[in-house]
């Protein structure tokens, strides 16, 4: 995926609001929608990028459209995060991975400002495969979040996907 087609996926005028916000990208891998929403931020932010995978972690930059980057080697599912008070989390093709999502949801939660976000990109399938074990659809996603107590759900936008049908970007508040 392209920086641009990532950014036009994830662009919303929360993302860009003039104050500066802390956000953690869960799973991030080689960070491309790390810088996507890096480039979103207005400066001064800071993004917790947190990836199992230390390699990738290293091909992200320590800063990005002056938003400072902080990467963190662990795994979102299994670890505690020692990081609070965010604005968001991002987890950009991470979700899937997650069987028990109400209880990482709950989870996660507890590291959210009340006013906190969670932007999630994922595929628009309910067909596993070995690289999507626990696909969610947009629309039982939004049941999800609905029922975790969040208020609205909105579809950003979608794309085309090289591996699996169609992708799509969803902000919770």
């Amino acid at each position: 995926m392209q920086p641009s087609e990532a950014i036009a996926l994830i662009q919303h005028p929360l993302l860009s609001h003039s104050t500066e916000q802390v956000w953690a990208d869960l799973g991030c891998g080689t960070g491309t929608f790390t810088l996507a929403l890096a480039a979103l931020l207005a400066p001064p932010g800071l993004i917790y990028a947190l990836d199992k995978d230390k390699i990738a972690l290293n091909k992200i930059p320590n800063h990005y459209n002056d938003i400072n980057i902080k990467k963190h080697i662990g795994d979102f599912m299994e670890d505690d995060l020692h990081f609070d008070s965010l604005d968001g989390i991002l987890m950009a093709n991470a979700l899937h991975y997650v069987n028990n999502k109400v209880k990482l949801i709950n989870k996660l939660s507890t590291h959210l400002k009340e006013s906190g976000s969670f932007l999630i990109i994922e595929y628009e399938t309910d067909r596993a495969n070995p690289w999507v074990p626990y696909p969610i659809r947009f629309q039982a996603l939004k049941q999800l979040f609905i029922n975790a107590g969040f208020s609205s759900v909105e579809k950003l936008g979608e794309m085309p996907s090289r591996y699996q049908g169609k992708m799509y970007a969803a902000l919770i508040r």
